[in-house]
């Protein structure tokens, strides 16, 4: 009798223990370090993380349409700055050598009125860049501005000239740069900068957004 309730109260431990096994495990699997968290698509199953990727991969085709920087306007508006998600236009064989030129000036230092590698300002690197196509353009940066047709932001092509006030929601221009590249990625375009010299810089920048004015594209 005495040996059944031994086993009685064995089998009775067991039980539990696989119970409390059980419940362990379960509550494992909804734990950060258990199993992953599934997604269906087309008819499968996939992690959060492989469902990334893919939404990763399908922007990059162009899977999104558009995306949007803020920026400043003139009298401290906000105004939308949209970077197209398309195929960037082949530039002209004229902006290519113009873009060409201006990128050999990089790390000249930066020198009020200069024209030379010995030191440029921001009007003169584009007044050389394009002197090498045989095109004289404006000398001032403010007199440049009107030289060439307007175009919005989100419509920029590499060759178009960019333009910047001293501070943000100025509607002074006092800077200039050249559009090197523009691509679903973003807007790049050199300058001539009063602390680093001839660089090349992102658009989508709080800085250079906020003090964003106007563009132009050249008519050669």
């Amino acid at each position: 009798m005495r040996e059944h309730i031994t086993k009685v109260r064995h089998s009775a431990q067991w039980h539990c223990w696989l119970v409390l096994g059980l419940w362990v495990l379960l509550a494992g699997l909804g734990s950060c370090g258990g199993t992953k968290k599934l997604n269906q698509r087309n008819g499968r199953y996939y992690s959060a993380r492989d469902m990334a990727r893919m939404k990763a991969a399908e922007r990059r085709r162009g899977g999104v349409a558009k995306s949007k920087a803020k920026a400043t306007s003139p009298g401290g508006k906000s105004k939308v700055v949209v970077k197209r998600r398309s195929t960037p236009a082949t530039v002209r064989k004229e902006l290519a050598t113009v873009i060409q030129t201006a990128r050999s000036f990089q790390g000249t230092p930066y020198r009020y009125g200069g024209t030379t590698r010995l030191g440029l300002d921001c009007s003169g690197l584009l007044v050389n860049s394009f002197a090498a196509i045989n095109v004289q353009i404006p000398r001032s940066s403010n007199e440049q501005a009107s030289w060439g047709t307007p175009v919005k932001p989100q419509d920029l092509q590499a060759g178009d000239l960019v333009f910047f006030g001293a501070s943000p929601g100025s509607s002074t221009i006092t800077h200039v740069g050249l559009v090197t590249n523009a691509s679903p990625e973003g807007v790049q375009f050199i300058h001539s900068s009063s602390s680093l010299g001839v660089v090349e810089n992102s658009l989508e920048t709080d800085y250079f957004l906020g003090r964003f004015i106007r563009a132009v594209r050249p008519v050669l």
